[in-house]
């Protein structure tokens, strides 16, 4: 409280106690596939079609990655991130630098700096790397420059570190490099290299015609699951998108790619699947869009649903049958896994209407036909146990005729519901920051009653809970009922709340019935 010493008028800024609680972004993808170009495994932002191609190319012959996030932007997708795997196929009988585990880069001649391998990209020629003092009187020991040479000019300036625990870790810093590729050589202790410039050893390019994932000799390159799953220490692959607090669904289409080119077998898919599963529950704020393997009938899927992919999960769905559309690599239409197209769809839906709408019903824009068309009788078979399937109707286009996740508990049947309460709960996480360390009394707890009430208030109008009234659609209660002396005593507030969502109206019934409105006929 200010203390007042002149007489005089003074003005204050008070609190006026009400919090407002901003809902959170619903609709940011990640994808994980391969790409022609870009960096290795670290999530890369992508707000748009063109800043894709840039930083990863466009489509590639037998890769899905590429028409995933096109179909995605299509779709009325905004930001995504996008983590790339994979490469072009090593050469089996040539040690990788590093123990580089990457598939398709053809290691060249590496050049050795303090404890570190650099070698140049594949396909990339001319380049020298120069280490330099870093700026500033007295850097500390470990930090210096690295800058990049390639036609006489620095062209990529890099101020590093070989401390693998802070933020300019070489090897780190590298991954976003066009031209290089640092690696810890293993068995030797990272120092901080002398003053120097060597020259790197040219890299082979991998051949054209040669899609990421197998080898120009026709073999096709082992793509490891572990790929997919990354390293929690190197924020790689799936764990590399936990410190990404914004996403909020998960596709990964060139598993299937893969799978078809027998860069993954069955189990390995069962694999990744089980680990984007897994990576969705952990986080607990993401939904799984997985794919089904391509040229299955409804039989077959629903064989394949129930023995190999038996998930049980609220935060996962499953999409069946693969969408054709027009691939520009081959000049003509082809098939492609329908998760990016999906997730482009859940955005939209969003937006138009709100996370609590059911994203089906729903057009697929860029969905020129279907690898198989189902009959109504063949998704009675599919939708019971959680497929959610993409129909062809004639004159209404291909749509998703699905909205289920894969849960087997009824609660967290529909997508929707599972979607608004991710939504719900990091809006309120959020939105009630602001009490930690408030002091935990009667005036705390009304505060916050009043703040969320606010904000279901609001979802309520909006139609996202059920009820005539606020008070049937929702209940928050913190008061001493459930904050009694000893939970006070260890510092805790308890909140309870309540919502009753919207369930989609899935099975639409109208029954007709023969009246006749003549009346009898009285003998007088």
């Amino acid at each position: 409280m200010p203390t007042y010493l002149t007489p005089g008028v003074y003005v204050e800024e008070v609190q006026s106690g009400a919090r407002p609680i901003e809902g959170v972004g619903t609709a940011v993808a990640a994808f994980v596939g391969l790409a022609g170009n870009g960096p290795f495994h670290t999530p890369t932002l992508v707000a748009n079609w063109d800043q894709y191609t840039r930083q990863f190319g466009g489509f590639t012959e037998g890769t899905y990655l590429a028409h995933a996030v096109y179909g995605y932007f299509a779709n009325g997708g905004g930001a995504a991130y996008v983590v790339r795997i994979g490469g072009a196929a090593e050469d089996a009988s040539a040690p990788v630098a590093g123990g580089d585990r990457r598939r398709g880069t053809t290691a060249a001649q590496p050049a050795e700096l303090g404890g570190f391998l650099v070698t140049a990209r594949p396909g990339v020629s001319g380049v020298s790397v120069e280490v330099a003092d870093a700026d500033g009187e007295k850097p500390p020991a470990d930090r210096f420059k690295v800058l990049v040479h390639r036609g006489g000019q620095v062209v990529e300036t890099y101020d590093v570190s070989t401390r693998k625990n802070v933020k300019g870790y070489l090897v780190a810093q590298a991954r976003a490099s066009q031209l290089i590729e640092v690696t810890e050589e293993q068995g030797a202790a990272q120092t901080r290299p002398a003053n120097q410039t060597v020259t790197l050893a040219d890299a082979p390019a991998a051949p054209a015609a040669t899609a990421p994932g197998s080898g120009g000799s026709g073999e096709v390159a082992r793509l490891d699951p572990a790929e997919y799953v990354g390293d929690a220490g190197a924020r790689t692959g799936f764990a590399g998108l936990e410190s990404i607090d914004e996403i909020t669904m998960v596709a990964v289409p060139d598993l299937m790619s893969a799978y078809q080119r027998g860069a993954v077998d069955a189990e390995g898919v069962r694999t990744v699947q089980l680990a984007v599963l897994s990576h969705c529950e952990q986080m607990g704020d993401r939904v799984a869009i997985l794919d089904a393997p391509p040229g299955l009938s409804a039989q077959q899927m629903r064989t394949w649903r129930n023995d190999e992919a038996g998930y049980d999960s609220r935060y996962a769905t499953l999409y069946y049958p693969w969408v054709r559309v027009f691939d520009p690599a081959l000049g003509r239409n082809t098939t492609v896994p329908p998760s990016g197209h999906i997730a482009g769809v859940w955005a939209r839906s969003d937006a138009e209407r709100g996370v609590h709408k059911a994203p089906a019903n729903e057009v697929i824009r860029g969905a020129v036909d279907l690898e198989i068309r189902l009959s109504k009788g063949e998704q009675d078979l599919l939708n019971p146990i959680g497929v959610n399937c993409v129909r062809a109707f004639p004159g209404r286009g291909v749509r998703i005729w699905g909205a289920r996740t894969l849960s087997s508990d009824p609660a967290w049947r529909y997508l929707n519901v599972r979607r608004l309460f991710n939504y719900l709960e990091e809006s309120i996480l959020l939105g009630t920051q602001w009490v930690v360390f408030e002091p935990n009394d009667d005036r705390l707890w009304a505060s916050i009653r009043r703040n969320i009430t606010a904000f279901l208030s609001e979802e309520w109008r909006r139609g996202a809970l059920f009820g005539r009234t606020a008070d049937e659609a929702f209940y928050v209660k913190c008061d001493r009922d459930n904050n009694p002396q000893e939970s006070i005593d260890q510092g805790r507030v308890v909140c309870e709340i309540g919502v009753s969502p919207v369930k989609p109206a899935e099975f639409v019934v109208f029954r007709l019935a023969q009246f006749s409105d003549s009346t009898s006929l009285v003998d007088e």
